[in-house]
């Protein structure tokens, strides 16, 4: 099995990616605007043409005298120009064909033209463009009507009309490249502030204390920057928060190791029962901070590889931490209860590390309090939320001893409560709970 990976792509630039739908939808402008200005040549060169073909006939009709004669006109020097167009004229004098300027009649249909308007007909005429385009026109009736027929090679017309679009969009094709151009500059110009953020982002040491600066000259980044800053704040609380836990974890394996050292110098040098114990002892409470520490990496990672948060039924949970805990409760004198509604009381969550945390606190309890002390475990639920409690008298005035506090704040134990409550979106609460309960904590649960 092959197990290489291809490298990864490089990633796109925006720049390119803007100047590239920029350029596209330029085109795309461009070749409809090139496509309007072809149609809009075309007829124009079409209605130039016809009016020029009209007037011609109206001129020809209107000066050449009765029974006059006219042939092809000489070429004149000066009295060519781009736009004006070759036309032929054949004209009729009572029924009789007085002028032919290009010798069409012989192959030209007359039947076909209309006595009046404009057509396109074939010429049969040899070393002429089989295709033209004729305008008709009469003046009287019966024998001594005049009419005349003016014709232009519909090459010409074409020519005209692509002569104009090339005028037209010749322009158009000058100025893309330097549109184009300033679309280029426009977009680098225009990402220069995104080019200042990214590089700021990627400068930024989130763990030194280093934030973004909020005074940006556009709004549309001040969201982004407020939400990368609360990112970075989030990052420096949870690192303050696994500094703080780190320290809590050296103070608690520092206490039992250094006692541990002490006992076992102390009994090679004069062996006896009670230093053995300590040492014992001390031993144990250094493999129950480590037995924690795997407990809590262990939840973490199942709770990462699960696919979604299960509903975890809170009785059903303390009442089977509390018959787990039973045997070690006899041997110690501690009474247990548990208090719950009628009806169950349920969360969404990791049940593994809603498991960690409960256990943790039914042991605090267990290990911080005297013989004879009441540990009470209550499931609730209010309007504004739901979560368990685990409540002790351990504390009051009338119990024999108590047994000092760990060290350190709220102690290891409770200090992975409180990382546990975290991920599970739990608040963990003390308080001296409701009498004779002397201390409570609490895992609460705010209801949606």
């Amino acid at each position: 099995m092959n197990t290489s990976q291809e490298p990864a792509a490089p990633p796109r630039l925006l720049r390119r990616y803007l100047l590239g739908w920029a350029l596209g939808v330029l085109a795309l402008m461009w070749c409809a605007l090139i496509a309007q200005a072809w149609y809009t040549s075309f007829h124009e060169a079409r209605k130039f043409s016809d009016g020029q073909m009209v007037a011609i006939a109206k001129l020809w009709l209107t000066a050449a005298p009765t029974g006059a004669a006219f042939d092809a006109p000489p070429e004149v020097p000066g009295l060519k120009h781009e736009y004006l167009q070759d036309v032929a004229v054949m004209a009729w004098n009572h029924g009789k064909l007085v002028t032919d300027t290009h010798d069409m009649a012989p192959g030209f249909d007359l039947g076909v033209l209309p006595s009046q308007g404009f057509v396109t007909v074939n010429v049969q005429v040899e070393g002429l463009s089989p295709l033209w385009r004729t305008y008709s026109v009469q003046a009287g009736e019966g024998a001594l009507h005049r009419r005349v027929v003016v014709l232009m090679d519909m090459r010409q017309r074409y020519e005209l009309g692509k002569d104009i679009a090339e005028h037209v969009a010749q322009p158009a094709v000058l100025v893309l490249p330097l549109v184009a151009l300033l679309l280029w500059w426009a977009i680098r110009r225009g990402l220069r502030p995104l080019d200042r953020l990214s590089s700021e982002v990627a400068a930024l040491d989130g763990f030194a204390g280093q934030r973004l600066d909020t005074h940006h000259r556009h709004a549309e980044f001040s969201s982004t920057v407020s939400a990368i800053n609360a990112l970075v704040d989030t990052l420096q609380t949870r690192a303050q928060r696994e500094r703080e836990f780190a320290s809590d974890v050296a103070h608690e394996l520092r206490t039992p190791l250094a006692a541990m050292a002490l006992q076992a110098r102390a009994a090679q040098q004069e062996p006896s029962p009670e230093r053995l114990q300590q040492l014992e002892q001390e031993s144990l409470k250094a493999g129950r901070i480590l037995s924690q520490l795997l407990d809590l990496a262990r939840a973490q990672r199942n709770a990462t590889d699960a696919l979604a948060p299960a509903r975890v039924v809170l009785g059903e949970l303390a009442a089977r931490l509390i018959a787990s805990h039973a045997p070690a409760a006899y041997e110690s004198g501690h009474e247990f209860s548990l208090l719950e509604p009628d009806e169950p009381v349920a969360v969404q969550g990791q049940p593994l590390l809603l498991e960690l945390a409960l256990r943790n606190l039914i042991e605090n309890a267990m290990r911080h309090t005297p013989g004879g002390t009441q540990v009470v475990v209550a499931v609730w639920q209010t309007p504004q939320a739901v979560g368990v409690s685990v409540s002790d008298d351990g504390r009051r005035a009338q119990a024999a001893t108590v047994l000092p506090a760990e060290k350190g704040g709220l102690g290891l134990g409770l200090r992975l409560v409180e990382r546990i409550a975290e991920q599970l979106g739990a608040q963990l609460e003390r308080d001296a709970g409701e009498p004779p309960m002397t201390t409570r904590f609490t895992l609460r649960w705010p209801r949606a």
